[in-house]
């Protein structure tokens, strides 16, 4: 239902896009089809709640990671997302996520607990790493929609009520930003730089936002993070915690960066890279 959404500016990036997403979540289905199919004939049980066979909840696990856009199957998530104009941007990285994540939610205790650890802190990495050296608004938000996503799978077999409150921050806080980006029609770095003048207190609210999405104390985006490293530290899975401490550091870099360029430069300023 999204593809026309994605294809109706006939431009050509725009169908590339969508060709692309396509073929990701066409490849995605046929996979779940294929694992459910696997664990019918093994187990004999089309349920998919408590599926038994490794094998097939190995893939369903590879084909919705595929679907959310989890690293390694991340590829996809930014090449989409820059060719999309904003509104269908913020569908694509909110409204989609919340299929998958409930199928990834309801059979998350048959999958392998150091497979989805490994998901998770590979997200958070790739998604903080991925977005440094990023000018495109859109493929920045990629990268964050990744490193949470990260955060939302490290945590599920440990308390599913935290990876829920997470992905409602992140709906919200991302939401947030795509429209704060859409009302400004910025889509580059470089244009948020001219953006103070025009609408100051819009300006300073986007700058929150998106040090939220960072998770800097004391706002909102703190809090799932919070509770998912005391939940990680209470399973007894310091190094786990750690790593992922670092990883959102890494994204913090590139958030702060777009405040920095968003509220403490004047227009015509070269940003370092």
């Amino acid at each position: 239902a999204i593809v026309p959404l994605m294809a109706q500016h006939h431009h050509p990036r725009a169908v590339e896009a969508t060709t692309k997403y396509f073929l990701t979540q066409a490849t995605a289905a046929a996979v779940i089809l294929f694992a459910s199919t696997t664990n019918a004939w093994i187990t004999g049980e089309w349920n998919m709640t408590n599926m038994s066979d490794p094998t097939a909840t190995t893939m369903i696990l590879a084909a919705l990671a595929l679907k959310i856009g989890l690293a390694p199957m991340h590829f996809w998530m930014p090449e989409v997302l820059q060719g999309l104009d904003l509104l269908t941007g913020l569908i694509l990285s909110t409204w989609q996520k919340l299929a998958p994540l409930t199928l990834i939610i309801q059979t998350a205790q048959a999958f392998d607990p150091l497979l989805l650890t490994t998901l998770g802190l590979m997200s958070a990495l790739i998604g903080g790493w991925g977005g440094l050296n990023q000018t495109q608004l859109r493929k920045v938000l990629a990268y964050s929609s990744i490193a949470h996503m990260g955060w939302m799978i490290i945590v599920l077999q440990y308390a599913p009520q935290l990876t829920l409150l997470a992905l409602l921050m992140y709906v919200l806080m991302t939401s947030a930003a795509f429209l704060t980006l859409k009302l400004l029609s910025t889509t580059k770095l470089n244009t948020l730089a001219t953006i103070w003048s025009k609408s100051p207190i819009l300006t300073t609210t986007a700058a929150l936002i998106l040090l939220s999405l960072g998770g800097l104390p004391p706002l909102t985006g703190f809090m799932p993070k919070w509770f998912i490293l005391q939940e990680l530290a209470k399973q007894g899975l310091p190094l786990t915690a750690t790593v992922m401490a670092l990883a959102a550091l890494i994204s913090l870099y590139f958030y702060l960066r777009l405040c920095y360029t968003m509220t403490l430069t004047i227009s015509p300023n070269t940003t370092t890279s």
